[in-house]
């Protein structure tokens, strides 16, 4: 065993094997630093305090910024593949005679691509590139209206939100830029907040979230709901088990899609 370290070069430390792996079990410290546990607790609160990271059950992951609303076909690149599976999972909790909000964003896209063709429901979205790109989808399928955002497809403003208070859904899946534990659902806009917020408060059942495993620890700039406010998350495989157990801590049902569609 070395000289022990400081408490400036554990934390160091800490934040170099976070920016490597983003997520740390408390247990991986202690041994990466040669110390115990209390002390390892007491760097990682030191770390949460000046946000760095956030600390979760049994550990602790690495505080992501996303400040920036990325352009559609940009964020379309991101994990394909994860994005789909996840939007084929996501779409097979829709069922008949459901009355469905569903926002904006290229996973949001995937689940309105994979809903089942002349299935009887209802969905309202402001999701200008899905109605572009599913046709006749055989189900009954409204816009919100509102002011065109050409960043991310889609449609917001006054005219979006006052035709969202015209009906009750019961459930809603939403597709947003970070999730965690401490600071919730964010997005990167004020204009899609105010959508997704108001699809939120006019649904009367489950609130289901969908986002590929990156999205996990990332904060945007405006909140969208509380981790309290879930009750279902689909996400992918790169989702790690010590996450699944901080949101199964919050009663939160997390759903891993892959080519089985098998869920925890």
């Amino acid at each position: 065993m070395g000289k022990p370290l400081i408490p400036a070069q554990r934390r160091e430390r800490i934040q170099e094997y976070l920016a490597i792996h983003q997520i740390t079990r408390t247990v991986d410290l202690c041994n990466l630093l040669e110390t115990s546990e209390a002390t390892v607790r007491r760097d990682l609160e030191w770390l949460e305090q000046k946000g760095i990271l956030e600390r979760t059950h049994g550990g602790a992951i690495l505080s992501q910024r996303v400040i920036f609303e990325q352009e559609y076909q940009q964020r379309a690149q991101h994990y394909p593949e994860e994005k789909k599976l996840i939007g084929q999972l996501a779409a097979s909790l829709i069922e008949e005679g459901d009355i469905v909000f569903i926002n904006s964003g290229t996973t949001a896209t995937q689940v309105l691509q994979h809903i089942k063709r002349d299935f009887r429901i209802t969905i309202f979205t402001n999701n200008v590139n899905a109605a572009m790109e599913i046709g006749d989808p055989g189900f009954h399928y409204y816009l919100t209206g509102g002011e065109f955002q050409p960043r991310s497809n889609s449609l917001a403003g006054r005219f979006a939100l006052d035709n969202l208070n015209l009906v009750f859904a019961n459930k809603v899946i939403l597709g947003v830029d970070g999730i965690s534990l401490k600071h919730g659902c964010t997005v990167p806009t004020n204009a899609e907040a105010e959508v997704v917020r108001r699809m939120i408060d006019r649904t009367k059942g489950q609130v289901i979230i969908v986002a590929d495993h990156s999205k996990w620890g990332a904060v945007s700039n405006f909140p969208v709901a509380d981790i309290d406010e879930i009750d279902k998350f689909v996400t992918d495989e790169g989702f790690s088990m010590e996450a699944i157990e901080d949101l199964k801590e919050k009663s939160i049902e997390t759903l891993i899609a892959n080519n089985m569609n098998i869920s925890i």
